[in-house]
């Protein structure tokens, strides 16, 4: 048994035992979606830098400034300021107004039933993306790093559902993050994400240190070894712009693309971060408003020390390892992965400062890091999207507002935890549909600020700080937001792709060719659709949206609460039907039976109608 798989064991017992303690306090539903609401501010900080810094944060800014110099560091720049929007504008507004979820605080005053349900089909789509990026950037790490683990798991996963195989690694993540979410609810959590921040920063601080050390503590000396470095496309040392965002190259509408591709970067990143509702939902954990902001002022200074120390992991990476050497396993003409920076600068200074066992050790412990990394954001991601479901839907709309109904303390627990598990199972079945790449994670991960930042924060800031701001533009913002720009990433570059056997001229785009006549390697095929099935699509959407409109109209002439249902429910369907589409889901299999029961809901409104209005 190798020593990255002891301390991978070791990570997994140490999070099973917090919850295992955490289920013990965990049986209301203020414990299991709020901890009690008896999280200090600084345990609150620790655990919103937990959320926060995620593997995208630790390998993927590393990989990026490692591979790309300073066009790499804006990344961690984009994510560090990000924080400053939520502490000035978001934190304690927050809070003041929300009970446990995103939901909560956008139908403070507001219809709730069409605000509830527009927040939770937003919270979801931003949480199953994030997810799916966490659970196949484990999956990757797993792969690389425990190759023997992943070949021990594959008799006990290898069943095939709905046409997908499953991935072992990617299970396994998916498995311990619904034991400690339906165990231990957000006090599990809450502990799970700061048991992983201090992993984190002890890492950090670790390989900096060794790093400063290397070029002893002479930070002009290190920064002319970074300008040493030289981009073998561009010409380019490390120190200058232009590697990832090419300068004087195209032009859109006068103006250099590359320099709206960096502000449309910061402005994913710095907007989308105050929409994340897992890391939203940390403020309700807190007794009051003044430990919110304590847990801001906390999780700033933890988060701004860790980006600052990844411009010595990257560069570190860039002058001592080499972008040539960054790969799974260290051979002449290795494929580089940009994501095993870290792991690598780990060896090599084990290596170098404590011999061929230290180098082991150093390995294994940044491997552990990254995974405790995963599980504590997958886990946050899971409660946000079952709390989406089960608290906002279920309980506030279906129960409370639409039956009468009472909902006791017991009944709303089960209903998360079975969500939770619901959640859960899904994120494992795209995942796996997606397949365990590193590329793919790093384009999901892009598709949940993106919708971050378009819908649910305009509604935040509307909701908290716009008296006129009513239920119609809430939902136009949740929904609206939502779509658009899930069909816009859809039909970008680098997601859509023909069927394997399809003819070239019924693809939806081609492969890009070089400038130097060699075609590059394509990303990963994601969204697999063709011209054809995306009309279809998009009839199906416009037809169903066109149908929510009438009811919404019947709805606002009468008050009567089925048409309302009904549009929702319309719209949510044709939602779920384009994204199981675009995730290869065979075309016929979904619109069809889509559009049936889009028909008999259309059908069975109409006939309510006429029954209302023949009395």
């Amino acid at each position: 048994m190798n020593i990255t798989l002891v301390l991978f064991l070791i990570v997994v017992g140490i999070t099973l035992v917090i919850t295992g303690w955490a289920a013990r306090r965990t049986r209301t539903t203020v414990q299991f979606w709020a901890a009690g609401r008896g999280i200090k501010g600084w345990q609150n900080g620790l655990a919103i830098a937990g959320d926060y810094m995620s593997a995208a944060s630790f390998l993927g800014i590393a990989g990026l400034i490692a591979f790309n110099g300073y066009d790499g560091f804006m990344y961690s720049v984009g994510w560090l300021v990000a924080y400053l929007t939520v502490l000035f504008l978001i934190a304690e507004p927050m809070r003041n107004t929300g009970k446990y979820t995103l939901a909560d605080v956008l139908s403070y005053r507001m219809s709730p039933i069409p605000v509830r349900s527009a927040a939770a089909f937003s919270t979801v789509a931003v949480s199953a993306s994030y997810m799916m990026a966490q659970m196949i950037g484990a999956g990757s790490l797993i792969k690389i790093l425990i190759p023997s683990l992943d070949t021990t798991l594959k008799p006990w996963f290898n069943w095939t559902i709905l046409g997908t195989k499953l991935d072992p690694s990617i299970t396994l993540v998916g498995v311990l993050m619904m034991i400690y979410v339906i165990a231990g609810g957000m006090v599990a959590t809450t502990w799970v994400q700061i048991v992983k921040a201090v992993m984190l920063m002890g890492g950090a601080i670790l390989l900096s240190f060794l790093v400063l050390l290397h070029f002893g503590f002479n930070l002009g000396g290190f920064f002319n070894a970074i300008a040493g470095v030289k981009d073998s496309k561009t010409g380019l040392n490390f120190t200058q712009p232009g590697i990832l965002y090419t300068y004087g190259k195209t032009q859109v509408w006068g103006v250099d693309k590359a320099l709206l591709e960096n502000v449309s970067l910061g402005m994913a990143l710095i907007l989308g971060t105050a929409g994340l509702p897992h890391i939203l939902m940390r403020f309700f954990t807190v007794p009051d408003a003044k430990a919110a902001r304590q847990s801001v002022a906390w999780a700033m200074g933890l988060i701004g020390s860790f980006y600052i120390m990844t411009t010595f992991l990257g560069f570190g990476a860039a002058t001592l390892v080499g972008k040539s050497n960054i790969c799974a396993t260290v051979a002449p003409k290795c494929t580089p992965n940009s994501n095993l920076a870290a792991p690598r600068l780990a060896e090599y200074l084990g290596n170098s400062f404590f011999g061929t066992g230290g180098g082991e050790f150093l390995l294994a412990f940044i491997a552990a890091v990254a995974f405790a990394t995963i599980l504590a954001v997958v886990a946050g991601l899971t409660l946000a999207a079952s709390g989406a479901f089960s608290h906002d839907f279920y309980v506030n709309v279906i129960r409370t507002h639409l039956l009468h109904g009472h909902v006791s303390e017991r009944e709303q627990v089960l209903v998360a935890r079975i969500t939770a598990a619901l959640v859960g199972l899904l994120s494992i079945w795209l995942a796996a549909r997606v397949g365990a790449t590193a590329n793919a994670a790093a384009l999901v991960a892009g598709v949940a600020f993106v919708i971050a930042s378009a819908a649910n924060l305009p509604a935040i800031l509307f909701t908290l700080f716009w008296k006129r701001f009513n239920t119609w533009g809430a939902v136009a913002s949740l929904v609206g937001g939502s779509l658009v720009t899930i069909w816009l990433v859809a039909i970008g570059p680098g997601w859509s792709a023909p069927r394997p056997g399809w003819a070239p001229n019924r693809s939806l785009r081609r492969d890009p060719v070089s400038t130097r006549g060699e075609r590059p390697a394509p990303l990963p095929y994601i969204f697999l659709v063709s011209q054809r099935d995306l009309v279809g699509l998009i009839a199906l959407d416009v037809a169903c949206l066109l149908a929510a409109a009438m009811m919404l109209r019947a709805w606002r002439r009468r008050r009567t609460r089925p048409p309302l249902v009904a549009a929702i429910f319309v719209v949510v369907l044709a939602a779920v039907a384009t994204v199981l589409v675009l995730l290869g889901v065979t075309y016929s299999l979904v619109v069809g039976p889509t559009f049936i029961v889009a028909l008999l809901v259309i059908m069975y409104t109409a006939r309510y109608e006429r029954r209302v209005t023949q009395r």
